[in-house]
């Protein structure tokens, strides 16, 4: 029998270990190079088939969004619209992971809904249909859907899968939305990072392995960094509390750094202990209700790295 529902389906958060800007096309899309990773900080949707072909939300997504506006709506309409199903959906959505924090909700939860309903439905597409799908919908939305950790080129279209090593990560929120289109717009913006190519990151990586390991019983210890996020520097001079988080993570003598366009801060660890001993030292140096740190931050999370998308198996 074909279910007719869909309940708890993840839709994970993602960092960009690092971010550059290598050029621009003739159309104003950015040139990017990145290394998406999957983190187990998930927003949760759940899916009833409609007979009537409609599309209902059982409440926006995030506070005053029109549905017209809403990712999760727009990727149910496309794929009616690429397959000529006839079918509707119920959808309700459960938000764990903030917007304009650059950790890839919105896109997270289209990618989530196309594969849902793409098995909801029996619309049958495949994975390379469906990333073709949602790349109309932004430029993050494919590699939700390709399903693996990745280093990404072009507008964030040209994936190639990485194996990551485990890590987890200092997550902090600093309380401030930040809009995407305003820092690629940003005339200060430099578009010119040399370009790397994939072993460039990879032997960088063995490299800091090998570090990570002969320091394991460093409780201090957080990961260095690969190259840059470009969009940083932009974005605190925008923002003051995206860069006095910034620095008080470098106070504390922390690697952090920007994912995406703003506003989340993350640093990296090797080691679930040091992870843990990084997050209550954070919340006592930094986010304690006495310091004036603790006003610029909204949210602080302890999460783990995933190997790959929940639903990765979902597809062939």
């Amino acid at each position: 029998m074909t279910a007719t529902q869909l309940y708890d389906v993840p839709a994970p958060a993602k960092l960009n270990l690092f971010l550059h800007v290598v050029g621009r096309r003739a159309d104003g899309y950015h040139l990017l190079q990145t290394v998406f990773r999957f983190i187990d900080l998930c927003d949760t949707l759940s899916f009833d088939r409609r007979s009537d072909g409609k599309i209902v939300r059982e409440r926006p997504s995030l506070a005053g969004l029109a549905a017209a506006d809403d990712l999760i709506v727009k990727a149910a309409l496309l794929l009616q619209k690429a397959t000529g199903c006839t079918y509707g959906a119920q959808i309700e959505c459960i938000k764990a992971i903030p917007a304009g924090g650059g950790l890839g909700g919105g896109s997270s939860d289209a990618a989530t809904t196309l594969m849902a309903l793409n098995r909801l439905w029996g619309t049958g597409l495949s994975r390379a249909e469906l990333m073709q799908l949602g790349l109309q919908l932004g430029a993050d939305v494919p590699v939700f859907i390709f399903g693996a950790n990745a280093f990404a080129q072009g507008v964030g279209e040209q994936l190639h899968e990485l194996d990551l090593p485990p890590s987890y990560y200092n997550v902090l929120q600093p309380d401030v939305f930040v809009s995407t289109a305003d820092i690629f717009s940003d005339e200060g913006l430099t578009r010119n990072t040399p370009s790397v190519i994939i072993t460039d990151f990879t032997r960088w990586l063995t490299d800091r392995t090998a570090l990570a390991c002969s320091q394991k019983n460093n409780v201090l210890e957080s990961l260095p960094l690969f190259g840059n996020n470009d969009l940083e520097s932009i974005v605190c001079k925008k923002y003051k509390s995206v860069s006095e988080v910034i620095s008080g993570l470098q106070g504390l003598d922390l690697h952090a750094r920007m994912t995406g366009s703003g506003s989340c801060v993350f640093v990296e660890h090797s080691h679930y202990e040091n992870a843990v001993v990084q997050h209550e030292r954070i919340r006592s140096k930094m986010l304690q209700a006495s310091s004036e740190a603790r006003k610029l931050v909204a949210g602080h999370w302890l999460v783990a790295g995933l190997d790959d998308h929940p639903l990765r198996n979902w597809l062939s």
